[in-house]
């Protein structure tokens, strides 16, 4: 093997393994987020039952994958009619049937771990085909030690891996381009992977099937219109068969009753719905979905709490968790492709659908995090790689410092890539201040929490206001409620999660304002002692 060849591939093989310890470091440490033990239950129900009653919201196949890794597990069974709803399931699954969560959760994540990796090759050879080498590791860079990707490639849910199966989908249709036989089947079946994850990557469905025609319009030496209408259409079919086999490989009967209390809509919007070629399952999940839209939820940003939405919410988020060598590369990169014109063709596969499920994603109804645009660095890593194609001494020179400004900044937060911001907002340990969520405590630090209660306050009163779906006395946390009492007897340790926080009552910022915060733990959750 060349010398050089060998030194590029070096550089992969420690960008990606870097990647990988600190997700599977990450894993081992966190304990159950919020959407996870839902996901990890009905994985289990499928395999266990086959049955597509529990969160029907998302399509199966992220919690397919899941299973998989649960399949190594020992996993007791589930009662058949349990009575609860998902969020209960999911508890019971990992905290009173005599499993062991912590096994059950590394298990479930390490699928999504692979993935990530994974997708880390097809930024790779996205990137690579597009500028070259050295366009490749750039973007390979920004995909490795994105903090975000690292955070939430770590968990077992659904955002990464539907955002993974688009890029590829939109990979496979460049390259078909050039043998579009070959590869616009493969952009179909990633298209629908995507689909069968999470039905946010609808919106991308006709840019992908319209860029699969214009591939094999490219491609075609004769009857190009033909060509590229079959493309169109083939392209698309595979998808919904994809869909299918997915909805199939859970229930080869396809049961399924409709929620009772689930409206429709009505309107363009349930016509639409009504006329997707999907499973009923599958279309009266995005029911939920829209129905769960039309509903208003608390949010905070930049140190202000308020109830709906606001459209700017996820550009800001995405300024604030995102290193600051990462933007400047994006907007390099988007603007590479824009006024380069060999590129131009290219900047069709990747700035459109990023920035359509942007909009999109800023008209949702839950200000939650910076998880929903989490496609961006993704496609845009890949963008930000055509800089490399620029010959000006001093811009690869800026890149390339950026890119390690980007891995410096990722590698301060470790192992915290969760509650990660960007040191113009005052880094990990300030990202409570300007967001909540999932952007900061997602319910992830119950152990961290013990082990910290344990080792500098044994013995001592702890109240406690947890936000997460994990249980404090599994961790060995003996704490009391604040709200079950007067304010007067609220004495010792007062540990609250920075999303309650952040959204405090009247009667919770009295109690904090009679406190002194004198700890944290994990940039997650904060501790005071109250006289």
């Amino acid at each position: 093997m060349p010398r050089r060849r060998l030194v590029y591939l070096l550089a992969v093989v420690v960008m990606l393994g870097q990647m990988a310890f600190a997700m599977v470091t990450t894993a081992v440490q966190q304990t159950p987020t919020i959407d996870e033990p839902v996901y990890l239950a009905t994985a289990e129900v499928y395999t266990q039952q086959h049955s597509l009653r529990f969160n029907p919201e998302h399509p199966p196949l992220g919690k397919l994958i899941m299973a998989a890794g649960l399949a190594f597990e020992d996993v007791r069974e589930l009662d058949p009619a349990y009575p609860g709803s998902q969020t209960a399931l999911g508890r019971h699954l990992l905290y009173e049937s005599g499993n062991n969560p912590f096994r059950l959760l590394l298990a479930a994540r390490l699928p999504m771990i692979l993935l990530t990796l994974l997708f880390g090759l097809v930024v790779l050879a996205f990137a690579r085909d597009l500028a070259g080498p050295a366009g490749g590791l750039l973007a390979l860079a920004l995909y490795a030690f994105s903090p975000d990707v690292i955070a939430h490639g770590s968990l077992a849910t659904l955002d990464v891996p539907a955002a993974g199966m688009l890029l590829t989908a939109f990979w496979l249709a460049w390259r078909g381009r050039e043998r579009p036989y070959r590869y616009l089947p493969l952009a179909g079946v990633a298209l629908g992977a995507a689909l069968a994850t999470r039905a946010s990557t609808l919106p991308a469905v006709p840019l992908l099937v319209l860029l699969a025609a214009l591939s094999m319009w490219v491609s075609a030496t004769r009857r190009r219109l033909p060509a590229a209408a079959g493309a169109l259409i083939g392209t698309g079919l595979i998808a919904v068969a994809v869909v299918w086999v997915v909805y199939l490989a859970v229930d080869p009967h396809l049961r399924w009753t409709p929620p009772p209390d689930l409206p429709h809509p009505g309107g363009l919007t349930g016509l639409a719905v009504d006329w997707l070629p999907f499973p009923q399952a599958y279309r009266d999940g995005l029911l939920k979905q829209l129905q769960l839209e039309q509903k208003a939820y608390n949010g905070f940003l930049l140190g202000h709490g308020y109830r709906g939405n606001l459209w700017f919410y996820l550009p800001a988020a995405m300024l604030i968790k995102t290193p600051l060598g990462a933007l400047a590369l994006w907007a390099a990169g988007a603007l590479t492709m824009i006024f380069l014109p060999r590129l131009r063709a290219a900047a069709l596969y990747l700035l459109p659908v990023s920035a359509v499920l942007l909009v999109v994603a800023m008209t949702g109804s839950r200000d939650y995090g910076s998880r929903y645009a989490i496609f961006l660095p993704f496609f845009l890593a890949v963008a930000a790689g055509t800089v490399a194609l620029i010959e000006v001494r001093w811009v690869r020179i800026t890149a390339a410092v950026l890119a390690l400004f980007v891995a410096v900044s990722s590698l301060r937060t470790f192992p915290y890539y969760l509650p990660y911001s960007n040191e113009a907002f005052g880094g990990t340990a300030n990202t409570h201040r300007n967001l909540h969520d999932s952007n900061v405590d997602w319910g992830q630090d119950l152990a961290r929490l013990a082990h910290k209660l344990r080792t500098d306050y044994p013995g001592e009163q702890v109240w406690l206001v947890y936000k997460g779906s994990g249980v404090p006395a599994y961790y060995g946390i003996d704490a009391s409620d604040p709200y079950t009492v007067p304010d007067d007897q609220v004495h010792g340790l007062l540990v609250l999660s920075d999303s309650r926080v952040a959204l405090a009552g009247v009667r919770l910022r009295g109690l904090i304002a009679t406190s002194t915060e004198i700890d944290h733990v994990g940039y997650s959750m904060r501790i005071y002692r109250r006289p």
